[in-house]
């Protein structure tokens, strides 16, 4: 089986076309493309995409043992994430830009190599220092999987197809920060703090034998770019400088970071705020994730039958009534899971509703390019999270309240780009009729 793209030749260094190309794929225009083993893929890019998720999540609760072992502190230990996080951002500007020169199936497979061998050696780290360096390698590999099987649902689908598609993909890799804390918990009462380094080899390389035997490669020979740095930075630079791709993509980081946020302080959230252990870590996640898979689950439903637009904001809605519940939450009651986490699982049904809608408003821009774009949309959303793990952690460390403001913050932020968005496209799309 082979996916082929759907591209019909677009020119990324257009401006008014992709306005017009977004325009007709929010009217829910479906694609006509082949028949594909949807299973087999499905299940491959959710466990890819979910990968990223273990990686930040599984050695959560193993974070005061690395600051006893290495005789640092917990904030310091924190700055483990932030470095594999920026490394992260770094990178995820070549994988999807690398896919498009030489295949899909290559640059994971390569990738996930690097991934394995590398948590492998964070158990083996001797001091502080090598083990803050091995997570910046493993950053380096470990956005591959994530940022180019987006390019790959977006090869074979097209229109509502791809929304359904990329709606049941993070429906399925939604289990992957539920489950990854909870995991992480028992393989730290086992093995200790090296447990979880040694399933996240696992992993990497499980995944690696899977994409091996059974991920076809979705960009054929006669569609990919050829590789060569100064078209590669015209590339950058044409997508940068195009407006509405930038708030899209800004809309989707500062969407998601308002969740992450609770994700990049959750040893904080769960044992200092809410009183929780070791092991009790999916009392946190598992309200946010079922949000996540809610939402994108209708979000999947709905595809082809609401359109895009009333989706984004019926989701913008609920991120709002989540982000001022919790807020409100934060001010009048306790600190307890019973009533603190319902206000996030609101939220993040909202995100999950909306973001598969705007995920491919952002890829069809250019879709002659959908591994750049998928690249640069990757490394907003994860320099936006590296920057809530390194800047605001500290700042709302051990506080429920400014926890809630980073919330609202985030939510503001990412109204703000979306609704900027749509404003261009709107001036965009009227300035050809305006002077005829």
């Amino acid at each position: 089986m082979r996916c082929h793209q759907a591209a019909r030749g677009l020119d990324p260094k257009s401006v008014d076309l992709p306005e017009r190309g977004l325009l007709e794929q929010e009217s829910g225009s479906r694609g006509a493309g082949p028949p594909v083993d949807r299973a087999r893929i499905a299940l491959i890019v959710a466990a890819l995409s979910a990968l990223g998720p273990f990686s930040v999540d599984t050695y959560f609760p193993s974070f005061p043992a690395l600051a006893a072992h290495f005789g640092v502190s917990e904030i310091e230990v924190q700055s483990t994430l932030s470095f594999y996080l920026a490394a992260l951002a770094g990178m995820n500007l070549f994988h999807g830009a690398l896919s498009d020169s030489f295949g899909r199936r290559r640059v994971i497979l390569v990738s996930l190599g690097v991934y394995a061998a590398t948590a492998v050696t964070c158990v083996l780290a001797p001091d502080f220092r090598w083990l803050l360096g091995l997570r910046v390698v493993q950053g380096l590999a470990g956005g591959a999987g994530m940022i180019v099987s987006r390019a790959v649902i977006r090869d074979c689908f097209e229109g509502a197809e791809a929304q359904k598609f990329m709606a049941q993909v993070a429906m399925v890799s939604a289990l992957g920060p539920v489950l990854a804390p909870i995991i992480g918990g028992w393989l730290h009462v086992w093995f200790g703090w090296r447990g979880p380094f040694l399933f996240l080899a696992l992993l990497g390389a499980a995944l690696w034998l899977a994409c091996w035997l059974a991920l076809p490669e979705s960009l054929p020979l006669h569609l990919r770019q050829v590789f060569h740095p100064g078209r590669l930075l015209r590339s950058y630079t044409v997508a940068l400088g195009h407006p509405t791709f930038v708030l899209l993509c800004l809309a989707l980081g500062f969407g998601g970071g308002g969740f992450l946020l609770y994700v990049a302080t959750a040893p904080d959230v769960a044992i200092n705020i809410l009183g929780l252990t070791e092991t009790q870590f999916g009392w946190l996640f598992g309200p946010i994730v079922l949000g996540l898979i809610v939402g994108s689950a209708l979000s999947g439903r709905l595809a082809g039958r609401i359109p895009p637009v009333r989706l984004v904001r019926w989701g913008f809605t609920l991120m709002a009534a989540g982000a001022g519940l919790n807020a409100i939450s934060n001010l009048l009651l306790p600190h307890r899971v019973w009533w603190a986490l319902p206000p996030l699982c609101t939220y993040t049904l909202g995100f999950a509703l909306m973001a598969p809608v705007v995920t491919i408003q952002s890829l069809d821009l250019f879709p002659r390019n959908r591994g750049l774009a998928s690249s640069l949309q990757g490394f907003v959303q994860t320099l936006i999270f590296a920057l809530i793990s390194g800047l605001a952690a500290p700042v709302v460390y051990r506080s429920g309240i400014r926890h809630a403001a980073g919330l609202l913050v985030m939510m503001a932020l990412s109204w703000l780009a979306y609704r900027s968005s749509r404003r261009l496209v709107g001036a965009a799309v009227s300035r050809p009729t305006r002077s005829e």
